[in-house]
């Protein structure tokens, strides 16, 4: 569906495509809207030449000779250089745009028909069966999916409402409350990119420019709180229409100097809403006063000394309001992951019969399959904890980290087999780690280079550590790996591979490609794109004796030169 990348000839300075073939363009195509390039097209450029900018007025031109100026007012969006670095105003479809995530409008059961014209088709099949899983999403929220075959990593779905002009106010708070949830969501998702379309569709008779107001100050209040979080949010519109009053709203939300900011004082709407942008009507806000006190007779009857367990339901029952609350209400919740491995060893537990693979030393692949959104979700957690922790004592063991690229282009992640130190590790942070480092990778074809030199010394994890790790990585990572190369197999562990093929994964570890010698890994992945530990070229040493090899001056250890592939 998409072509890797456009070129100048292909895409326009704005971003369009200059014909119907989907491309992948990535940001610094788009230009941002601090640019002063791009200040001057939207001043005085059309993007059709045939549209006449007098339709839309603009509201930065005086009407009269002089402009009156702010009148000492103060200005409710001041310029604020750093938020305006994250804003592009782009004419084009966001999934066409390599960002972490692109925002689909749809309808209250996530169904392709309603969905926007396109994203499905270009997404490919896995987008609906993922969406049919998600049981619908009320108008006003959003939910997140994968993204499957766009260049995102993330398709964030959310419901426009539906306008009348008798509940003006609701619809105005829902879709501001649509593109709230759909940046909420990226940052809860570890995200920084995101290509925003326009959260409305004719179906629902919104007005066009009521709800530009509304989505460019919504995103401008989000951005004054959480700026740090995210990187980019861009403006996608399809149609001339759209990408006029986007040009001429954006200077009343996001000025670009003192100029604009005083001219857009007299400009902008009477009500811009509240610290969030939703429209706030006085008459209608609760106003909560304090309780009525109550005299709480003292007790005449003497203290009882109570055990230490009852002690804090004896506090909680000192307050009046505390009276109604329950306590499991204030219990802890267990982590989701611990009640998942809960789970899974009842179910085991509760499966009669002959399990084969724990009987012969393959670990227990007990436990319920996931569904790709259960997959998804495990993922998401796990992700979101690996971002939030310092792993650095599990990156400093070297087990698993980043190469160059194989001869094919793909990125390459290297995992060494003698590096697992199974009884000193922590496994759940090893897998945090293993997350974390194949996330930027998985998105994409990728390869993984296994060297198992010596690692039959070390006590390796079983087929059930295995088949949860690659449930966790999630359906991506399987899609999208291209070849596992195994450097210096033993018997075991094609054994092993084996045992994985029949009882994980087919598809994965068919993928495996046994090598015996570096030089026919060098054939795969050159040898200038790894960093190969040194007992890795002593144990191919010892394995495959002297021929062909050089001494490499950057270990000091015999490697294979590449006058070897005659010896072949």
């Amino acid at each position: 569906m998409y072509r890797p990348v456009p070129t100048a000839a292909t895409v326009t300075r704005g971003g369009s495509p200059t014909d119907s073939v989907d491309y992948v363009v990535s940001l610094d195509q788009v230009p941002r809207w601090s640019d002063a390039e791009y200040r001057i097209s939207l001043e005085f450029g059309s993007e059709d030449p045939s549209f006449s900018n007098s339709y839309f007025p603009d509201p930065l031109t005086s009407s009269s000779g002089a402009e009156s100026g702010s009148n000492g007012m103060v200005s409710r969006f001041p310029v604020d250089h750093e938020i305006n670095s994250k804003i592009y105003l782009w004419r084009g479809n966001p999934w066409n745009l390599e960002v972490d995530a692109v925002v689909n409008s749809t309808n209250e059961n996530l169904d392709e028909a309603h969905s926007s014209p396109g994203l499905h088709a270009a997404a490919g099949p896995g987008l609906a069966e993922e969406c049919a899983t998600l049981g619908g999403c009320r108008t006003g929220m959003a939910k997140v999916t994968n993204a499957y075959d766009l260049p995102a990593r993330r398709v964030i779905h959310t419901v426009g409402p539906k306008y009348a002009v008798k509940y003006h106010t609701a619809a105005e708070n829902a879709l501001s409350h649509c593109y709230r949830s759909c940046l909420e969501l990226l940052i809860e998702n570890g995200l920084q990119s995101i290509a925003m379309g326009c959260i409305y569709t004719e179906t629902k008779n919104y007005p066009r420019e009521p709800a530009a107001h509304v989505a460019i100050r919504t995103v401008r209040r989000f951005l004054e709180k959480q700026k740090d979080k995210i990187k980019t949010v861009v403006f996608c519109t399809t149609t001339t229409s759209d990408t006029e009053i986007y040009k001429r709203l954006l200077p009343l939300y996001f000025p670009r100097d003192k100029h604009e900011e005083e001219i857009a004082i007299s400009k902008l709407p009477a009500d811009v809403g509240d610290e969030n942008g939703e429209t706030i009507i006085d008459e209608r806000k609760i106003r909560i006063k304090p309780l009525p006190k109550k005299t709480i007779p003292k007790s005449t009857e003497a203290p009882v000394d109570l055990p230490v367990s009852d002690v804090g339901l004896v506090r909680r029952n000192s307050s009046y309001l505390e009276t109604y609350l329950d306590p499991a209400f204030m219990s802890l919740i267990k982590d989701p992951d611990q009640r998942r491995k809960e789970q899974w060893e009842k179910t085991a537990q509760a499966r009669s019969g002959f399990n084969c693979t724990k009987l012969l030393g393959f670990g227990d692949l007990g436990g319920p399959p996931l569904s790709a959104a259960e997959e998804y979700s495990l993922h998401s957690r796990y992700l979101a904890k690996a971002n939030s922790l310092n792993l650095s004592e599990i990156a400093e063991m070297k087990i698993v980290y980043r190469g160059g690229v194989d001869s094919e282009g793909r990125p390459v992640m290297v995992v060494v087999g003698a590096h697992f130190l199974l009884r000193c590790l922590d496994l759940e942070r090893f897998v945090l780690h293993v997350v974390k480092e194949f996330e930027p990778l998985i998105q994409k074809p990728y390869t993984i280079v296994y060297f198992h030199s010596a690692a039959s010394l070390q006590i390796q994890p079983d087929l059930g550590f295995m088949r949860r790790l690659q449930q966790i990585l999630g359906r991506k990572h399987q899609r999208n790996l291209h070849a596992i190369y195994v450097l210096h197999p033993t018997f075991g562990l094609k054994a092993a591979v084996f045992a994985l093929q029949l009882f994980v994964d087919s598809v994965v570890w068919k993928k495996v490609v046994y090598v015996d010698r570096l030089l026919q890994l060098f054939r795969y992945v050159p040898r200038e794109q790894l960093t190969i530990p040194d007992f890795v070229f002593q144990h191919d040493l010892e394995v495959n004796g002297g021929k062909g090899l050089i001494v490499d001056p950057r270990t000091k250890y015999m490697d294979w030169g590449w006058i070897g592939l005659s010896l072949l």
